[in-house]
């Protein structure tokens, strides 16, 4: 939005709105995406950036730019914001990289994304540079670099096996209380011994050949 709102004002930037008029579009259907199956959290704080950012922070900037300026210093005044964020664009895989560097893991660095990011820098570099345009030229430079260091990155932990935490299978704990199950069985059989009352019946082995019975009819219930 402000590469489109620069290129407006300045003097044959039609590839600057050809490019950024595609990448608006593009963008808006990526927040589109995110907002239909983030978390509720998720939603409502990238809501809020939305609405700080892209609806009040770019208002005010057209307001103030179009009221303020004119002329040539509108288009310098313009071109200091888009370098300022166009920096910060660049900076932000730093996060990233920092992860790389402490898992040693490229996961959430994917070799294409730093490609293709790099081989933009370069390509938006010669482009502000042959048409000595400061602004374009710049922050284009340091994306180029963090491009390369990207990339480097990716070669070097590319190849880092991550532990992987082996996790009990279902079938296995299902096998396990069986096994309880039975050897508790076995247990009330070999302990309790039956005993004659007064009457002469072997009301305790009754007893027993019930709770043996109980305890057999544990592992059906599991």
């Amino acid at each position: 939005m402000l590469w489109l709102f620069y290129a407006i004002f300045d003097d044959d930037s039609t590839l600057l709105i050809t490019i950024n008029s595609f990448t608006f579009f593009m963008e808006t259907g990526y927040l589109s995406v995110y907002l239909i199956y983030a978390t509720k959290k998720d939603r409502m704080f990238t809501a809020k950036l939305i609405l700080f950012f892209n609806v009040f922070g770019f208002g005010m900037i057209c307001i103030l730019t179009l009221f303020l300026t004119h002329g040539r210093k509108r288009v310098d005044v313009l071109g200091w914001i888009c370098m300022i964020f166009a920096l910060c664009v660049f900076v932000a895989p730093l996060a990233i990289m920092r992860k790389v560097i402490k898992t040693k893991s490229v996961e959430f660095m994917p070799f294409s994304l730093s490609f293709f990011l790099t081989l933009s820098a370069v390509m938006w570099f010669f482009y502000g540079f042959l048409k000595k345009d400061l602004y374009v030229t710049i922050p284009n430079t340091l994306g180029f670099l963090f491009g390369i260091i990207q990339m480097v990155l990716y070669l070097i932990y590319r190849d880092t096996k991550k532990v992987s935490v082996k996790e009990p299978k279902i079938c296995e704990f299902y096998e396990h209380i069986v096994d309880v199950a039975k050897l508790s069985a076995t247990e009330i059989t070999t302990v309790v011994v039956p005993q004659p009352n007064n009457n002469g019946n072997h009301v305790e082995d009754q007893k027993v050949k019930k709770e043996n019975k109980q305890s057999m009819d544990v592992p059906n219930k599991v």
